[in-house]
């Protein structure tokens, strides 16, 4: 393909998949359960952060989580006590346990009471190029308290290596407008522009196939190189071919 019929092929999968029909085996059903600000951010960065292995059962795992917190995460996360943390301990999500979820918790609760929220914290950090290096200190001030050795692996930082797959992808899930009644659109801050794709298995493979990535390893570089490639492709909302890439590789094994 050429490179304007590449981009008219993504195009068209961004329309097939970038819908509402989307939600209905994807995790961001979960933050879609609410309508304040706050609760969407918070159930949806939780939501983000187990969001690996099987869909189902993150899905599962994340509703459970609302659960637990009484299905009002904000008030959870700002009001809750020691006895209410101990209803947290039966959670698990393959090797995110009850200690990692306590302390994200308490780090939440910090980060709204001292920072501003959410969404203060990496608005205040991204770039005129990108998202990336606010990822990174994002994790540097998530971890200020006092936290298990354990619970860091679970927030990864591009500066490192990573792609960071979960967190891009939550970031989508904020900035990216809510025109089609996917992505919520409540970062009005941070501009779709700077986004970078959640690069995982699926849209890597869809990636190199089509020829818009030729690193091997999913990792920050291969992310900078993807986005490259996107932001040429649409240079104002260039991760709407998220969905392009994850749907030809989950749901037509392309």
């Amino acid at each position: 393909m050429t490179s304007n019929e590449l981009r008219e092929f993504l195009d068209a999968k961004v329309i097939q998949y970038n819908n509402p029909q989307f939600l209905d085996s994807d995790p961001i059903q979960v933050p879609h359960l609410f309508t304040k600000k706050e609760d969407i951010e918070i159930s949806g960065f939780l939501t983000s952060t187990i969001a690996w292995g099987n869909r189902k059962s993150i899905i599962k795992n994340a509703l459970y989580l609302m659960d637990l917190m009484d299905h009002d995460p904000h008030n959870f996360v700002l009001y809750h006590n020691e006895s209410e943390l101990i209803k947290l301990e039966p959670f698990v999500h393959r090797t995110f346990n009850s200690v990692d979820l306590v302390y994200f918790i308490k780090a939440l609760r910090s980060i709204y009471r001292q920072y501003g929220g959410l969404e203060a914290i990496f608005s205040q950090n991204t770039t005129d190029k990108s998202t990336q290096p606010a990822i990174s200190k994002f994790k540097l001030t998530f971890f200020e308290l006092t936290h298990p050795k354990r619970t860091t692996k679970h927030i990864s930082d591009p500066a490192k290596g990573s792609a960071a797959k979960r967190i891009n992808m939550f970031l989508r899930w904020m900035v990216r407008d809510n025109a089609t009644e996917v992505d919520f659109g409540i970062w009005k801050s941070i501009p779709p522009a700077l986004l970078s794709c959640p690069l995982d298995v699926h849209s890597g493979n869809v990636a190199r196939k089509l020829g818009l990535l030729h690193r091997k390893q999913n990792d920050s570089k291969a992310v900078n190189e993807l986005d490259s490639y996107l932001r040429k492709m649409d240079p104002t909302d260039p991760v709407k071919y998220d969905f392009a890439l994850f749907g030809l590789g989950v749901f037509e094994k392309f």
